[in-house]
């Protein structure tokens, strides 16, 4: 198992470092199967524990419904950026920036749908960990992104690395070898050599192996 210690170390240093007045929003970015979730999650975990308040958000609650993507044509597409509501994420980026509670939906990957008003950010919370495919993406409208987080992170896994793990997924939710590897092959593969092709420049990147391959 990755001892993630070194990179939640140096991510919760930095991020004590930059509390002050207002709410912090710290994008955790990368190719689907990079481990943003995990590492979000012992972030979050690490930050609380040392009684700073935080959340992590999602733009995975922003999936389009699937009824319109196969009204659209995109259904089998499901996780680009065209089936995202991307519009509406980047309004509640604006929304979370400021001190106040915000309500995000959620997705709920074993059903395959968001479930809005899922997910409370309150008052309180000083720091929301956002993590997702597309924080740090060079198209619109992602591109207007960028310039609202106070600390942007991206993990870098190798594409080979990320087919085994976008594989393992889709077997852990019960499909064949053949079915998940169909799934990753089509759809998930494309889609994350296009954030890794479009990626926008990132505060600290970090490696699968631990390393921090950059930093200001």
């Amino acid at each position: 198992m990755l001892n993630l210690t070194p990179q939640i170390n140096l991510l919760a240093e930095r991020i004590h470092a930059m509390r002050g007045d207002g709410r912090l929003l710290v994008a955790i970015a990368g190719a689907p199967g990079s481990g943003k979730s995990t590492l979000a999650a012992e972030l979050a975990r690490r930050l609380n524990a040392q009684k700073c308040a935080t959340r992590v958000v999602s733009m995975d609650g922003f999936h389009l419904d699937n009824a319109i993507l196969s009204e659209r044509g995109l259904l089998v597409r499901k996780g680009a950026p065209e089936t995202f509501d991307g519009a509406g994420f980047l309004h509640l980026v604006h929304r979370m920036k400021e001190q106040i509670e915000v309500i995000a939906p959620v997705f709920d990957r074993s059903r395959d749908l968001a479930i809005a008003g899922a997910e409370v950010v309150s008052a309180e919370t000083e720091v929301v960990l956002v993590e997702g495919n597309y924080l740090l993406f060079d198209a619109a409208p992602w591109f207007n992104l960028a310039p609202l987080w106070s600390l942007s992170v991206r993990l870098e896994v190798p594409i080979e690395d990320l087919r085994a793990r976008l594989i393992q997924r889709w077997l852990r939710l019960g499909h064949t070898r053949v079915a998940a590897t169909r799934r990753a092959e089509a759809n998930d593969i494309p889609n994350a050599e296009a954030v890794i092709a479009r990626a926008l420049p990132a505060d600290i990147v970090l490696a699968p192996d631990g390393r921090v391959l950059n930093t200001p």
